[in-house]
Formats: structure tokens, sequence, C-alpha cells
């Protein structure tokens, strides 16, 4: 029975042009900054974002962190949605390596409201911490890969130049925004002062990020990237691949949003599963499985047991997420098994 791995864009394998960029990689030492892949990496991906310089990172959580790290200092405050990844996900770690307070905005599908946004930046009383950053997510994954708008973005961005409080974009996930919304990824990114990218995601690559900005902001979170560890040296090894991510991979995410939508109209066929393809907008869909009687765990121990991997996104939610490695006839086979483990537990 084939494995039909459906938890995550992370689960995907590299390309075979990925794996020769890999073997024949000019490297360097990146700490001195003497790795060419590396440089080339951070240059296109600059480019690309619209920004002054870039930075490689390991992960996208090293991006985010080193960017609050780098705009923010203990004891400030910073202003994301309540259910972003940044405050999810990522272990308190601006709590516990930058010392900052986060103070979350719940949002709709993801997107803050720019009068909730103003409202929460803080005033100058020395009972107040300083409002330091303002991260968005795009797209937002526990929103189900929800697109931010740019009029959303723009307004958001608006607020926060009036109030001269920089934005941070977790954009993990940004460029299956461009493709969404059928822009060039810079009409994002310009609504944001800096900005993480993931390479190992829909884009395919085995590891790494990217964090973009001024040269001034990259040159102080290069410093931050060294105290976490993160100064990697013949790194062209991981950055080569990034390269390919991010000159062959982007425009074939619309294969992925494409079998999301199949995904999905075939959850909603399915009884004892509730799902709306309408808000499938890129590669995640999330079913509630509360009318099989059974709970997120549950339902996904058996469909692992039928070779469907997902993971829970709550007590009643399953999460799955499409990818390079998943086929239409993928998605076809994972609709008959989940429709036969679904049936099999409803009564």
């Amino acid at each position: 029975m084939k494995k039909i791995d459906l938890r995550s864009d992370t689960v995907t394998l590299p390309t075979e042009a990925m794996r020769k960029a890999m073997t024949n990689a000019e490297l360097g030492d990146d700490v001195y900054g003497e790795d060419p892949t590396v440089n080339r990496l951070e240059e296109a991906a600059a480019e690309k974002l619209g920004k002054e310089a870039a930075l490689f990172v390991t992960s996208g959580t090293q991006g985010n962190q080193v960017a609050i790290l780098t705009h923010a200092r203990a004891g400030e405050e910073i202003l994301l949605e309540a259910d972003s990844h940044i405050f999810y996900y990522e272990a308190a770690a601006a709590s516990a390596l930058a010392g900052v307070q986060t103070r979350t905005i719940a949002g709709i599908r993801g997107a803050m409201h720019p009068k909730d946004v103003e409202q929460a930046i803080r005033g100058v009383n020395i009972h107040f911490p300083r409002t330091a950053l303002i991260c968005l997510e795009n797209t937002h994954n526990r929103a189900g890969g929800a697109v931010l708008s740019l009029e959303n973005m723009r307004a958001v961005y608006e607020v926060a130049q009036r109030k001269q409080v920089p934005v941070h974009l977790d954009g993990a996930r940004v460029f299956n925004a461009a493709v969404a919304l059928g822009v060039d990824v810079g009409e994002i990114t310009q609504y944001a002062d800096t900005v993480q990218i993931c390479f190992s995601k829909g884009l395919g690559a085995p590891v790494g990020s990217v964090l973009a900005g001024s040269r001034e902001f990259i040159e102080q979170a290069r410093q931050w990237r060294k105290r976490l560890g993160g100064g990697m040296r013949q790194a062209g090894v991981i950055a080569a691949p990034a390269i390919v991510a991010l000159t062959e991979m982007v425009d074939r995410l619309a294969e992925d949003h494409a079998n999301a939508r199949n995904l999905a109209a075939g959850l909603a066929e399915i009884k004892g599963v509730q799902v709306n393809p309408d808000s499938v907008e890129t590669n995640i869909v999330i079913a509630d499985v509360s009318e099989t009687g059974r709970s997120a765990l549950e339902i996904l121990d058996l469909l692992a047991q039928e070779g469907v991997l997902a993971v829970d996104f709550g007590d009643t939610l399953v999460r799955f997420v499409t990818h390079k490695d998943i086929s239409t006839s993928d998605i076809e086979e994972a609709i008959h098994r989940i429709n036969r483990v679904i049936q099999g537990v409803v009564v």
C-alpha cells in the first residue's frame, strides 16, 4: 500500500535538480562571507522580495526569532494575530530569547483588522511597554492556508508607518499567497519592513529559510544569527537547492492548490466530515470530524492504518496539506481511503 503523506509540505524530498546542485555547489566559509553559493542565494532572494539584503538561516522559526531579536528589546511588546505561527508554534521563543511580551489580536481568517492593530499600539506611559513590532503571517497556517489580502496588508502597514512601528512578515508560505493572488511576491512584501520565507515547505528544498530587510537590519540580524548558533560554514550545499527552489519551484505551487481544492471537494461529500471547499485558497485543508463521534487523534490513527497521514489541528479538526510529492491520483486514492475509514465509524 502506497503511503500518502499529507501531514505537511515540509515532508517533500528534494528534486533531482536540487540533488545535483548540492553535489556541484561552489563552497566557502559563510561566516566569513565567503560561500559564493550562499551569497548568490541571499542576493537573489533579496531582489525577488524587494529588499536591500537577505540572510540565510536554518529555519523559518530561526528567521522569525532573529527578526524579533533585531527589531525589539527585552521588556518591549510585539503585536501578532492570536493564532499566528510565531505565537502558537515557536515554543514561546519570543519571550524566552528576546524577553518581549506578546500581545495577541484576534483576526478573521488570520487577518487582523487595521483598527484593532492601531488601538493595540501603546501610547507613551511609564506603565506600558513600548510597541516594538507588528507581525503578520501570509499565508496563515492555522487559518487553513488563508491568504491575507493586499488591501489588509497595506492598511496595517499604513497604520504601522504612521505610528513608527516596523512590520515583520512571517512569509513561510508567501509564494503560495503570491500564486493564489496572481501577483509578484514583491507586491506582498512591499507592505513589510522585514520578511522571512521558507524554502523547505512548498518549494521543496531540504532545509533553510531567508530573512530579508534593509542592509543595516540584516547586518544586525547576522550577529543575532551567530548568537543563536546559526553561523554556518560551507552552507552552500544547502543553499544550492534553495536557489533551485526559488527559481524553479514557485509556479508549480498552483498544482498543489488545485489538488487541495479537489481534496476539499471530495471530503465534503463524505458523510461525517465537514469541509468548506470555498475556504481553500492554497494548499491546506482543514476538516471537522466531530460528526463521526471520534476525536481527531482517533481518526488519524485509523487513517494511518490505511496509509493516509495527516495531523490534528484541534480536538476534532484534521489538517491535510498538499505538496509537490502528492499527485492528482494520490488525492483521488486518499479520498477513497478516507471515505472507507469514516464510513466504518459513522453510526
